[in-house]
């Protein structure tokens, strides 16, 4: 696809110039005599590059390019040509500085470069992204996960829409991975949203963005997660927590691969592949009204169900083993043969999330040992404790905070930090269960 280049300039022969110069370098350009014009254009299409002359008859460059910086590169022209304008120009957020009247093969050179030095900034932020995020590999030879694996090598060379069922902590993200990294998109960025705890409004603009003065904040326009995931795949977890008004906008991206920012009227072009995974069941949510249908059904053309972990228990072995490797770092550390009983044993409400945990913890109550004992699990009910029951002490009077706040994280970790299993255990619901967590800071049980 050709990059596209705006030309601001209200000298008509020079901009006539710049415009055949550019279509000889295989660019797209387009051409506005003043800033009128190149609004209209650009309420239309955002360019990959604007050239923008210093002096327009009816803006100054000083006030336009806090606007359009942000949104492209953008070389800035002028025969007014001095070192502080330069150094202004730039600070401001100009990519390049020429002087007119422009060598050709100078403006030639500066263009690419401008485009090469956008297109590597986005791609480095792609990789810090991934390399923050760590990448793990899919483990498990049973059969339940040897079919999981057939369905990923035979969606992700495609642009399916992926629909990912499992219950939390089954390693739905890593599906979503394993599709991205196995598909034609694997060099674009793989951007992840977690749509459960966020309020409509927030949510939409994460998604879409939004444009200046959309809401009380939004001071200047704001690209989304859809714009950020360009050539990409977007990543929606807990796909079922999304309001209702915007499962319509997600179904309208979806379909036509369009949207628009929050509070624009520019409509865009959605180059992405959208996976999306829940841990809630889509079709009863579609039949009772909270979940759209026409959504449903669109999004459940392709389906990787993904099993609890007590359904595959000969991949524990080898699970554990991972996490363990991971954690080591000089030291060889292994699980005592007792140890891996209790572990088959269990019924893991937390699954793969929760034996990670499991292993994590045995690790560093194993100190110096070489090997994990059973008493280094007594954090899972009914090994070594003797009870599967729940118990809080206090050596001082408890307030109603105090007692919230521990038994709630005692049952994240009895359940492996599956939020609607510690809800349901509670009484109360898992929204409710996400706010508990936000107060009390219990991100990591």
């Amino acid at each position: 696809m050709k990059k596209t280049v705006l030309v601001i300039d209200d000298d008509r022969v020079f901009n006539a110039l710049l415009v055949k110069n550019l279509e000889r370098m295989g660019l797209e350009p387009t051409s506005a005599s003043s800033w009128r014009e190149a609004e209209k254009l650009l309420a239309l299409h955002e360019p990959d590059l604007i050239l923008l002359d210093f002096r327009l008859p009816d803006a100054d460059c000083e006030r336009l390019l806090p606007l359009l910086a942000p949104q492209c590169p953008v070389v800035v022209l002028t025969g007014f040509g001095s070192i502080r304008n330069a150094v202004s120009m730039i600070q401001l957020g100009a990519s390049e500085y020429l002087t007119k009247p422009v060598d050709l093969a100078e403006l030639e050179l500066t263009v690419r470069r401008a485009l090469e030095t956008a297109a590597l900034r986005q791609t480095l932020q792609h990789y810090r992204k991934r390399i923050s995020q760590g990448q793990g590999a899919l483990v498990g030879d049973s059969k339940q996960m040897r079919a999981v694996y057939g369905l990923i090598d035979a969606v992700a060379p495609t642009d399916v829409t992926v629909l990912i069922q499992g219950e939390s902590g089954t390693g739905k993200e890593m599906i979503a991975r394993a599709v991205h990294e196995r598909s034609a998109r694997a060099d674009g960025p793989l951007v992840t949203v977690d749509s459960c705890g966020l309020q409509e409004q927030l949510f939409e603009s994460e998604l879409f963005g939004h444009e200046r003065g959309a809401f009380t904040g939004a001071d200047q326009q704001k690209k989304g997660l859809i714009e950020e995931a360009a050539n990409g795949t977007l990543f929606l977890d807990e796909i079922g927590e999304i309001p209702a008004a915007i499962q319509a906008k997600l179904l309208r991206v979806i379909e036509t691969g369009t949207f628009r920012r929050l509070g624009g009227t520019k409509t865009l072009r959605a180059d992405v592949r959208f996976v999306v995974a829940t841990n809630r069941n889509l079709l009863e949510m579609s039949r009772d009204g909270s979940f759209r249908s026409d959504l449903y059904y669109r999004l459940s053309s392709f389906i990787i169900g993904l099993p609890p972990l007590r359904e595959r228990r000969e991949d524990i072995p080898a699970l554990a083993q991972h996490f363990l490797d991971s954690f080591r770092k000089t030291a060889a550390k292994e699980l005592a043969a007792e140890t891996l009983k209790h572990l088959l044993a269990y019924d893991w409400p937390g699954n793969v999330r929760e034996l990670r945990n499991v292993v994590e913890r045995g690790f560093i109550l194993s100190r110096g040992a070489r090997k994990i004992l059973p008493e280094h699990l007594a954090f899972i009910p009914g090994v070594a404790s003797g009870s599967g029951g729940t118990t809080l002490q206090y050596d001082y009077e408890p307030t109603l905070e105090d007692i919230e706040r521990d038994y709630f994280g005692k049952l994240l970790v009895k359940y492996g930090g599956n939020r609607q299993k510690a809800a349901t255990a509670l009484g109360i619901s898992e929204r409710h269960a996400y706010r508990l967590i936000l107060k009390y800071q219990l991100y990591d049980q």
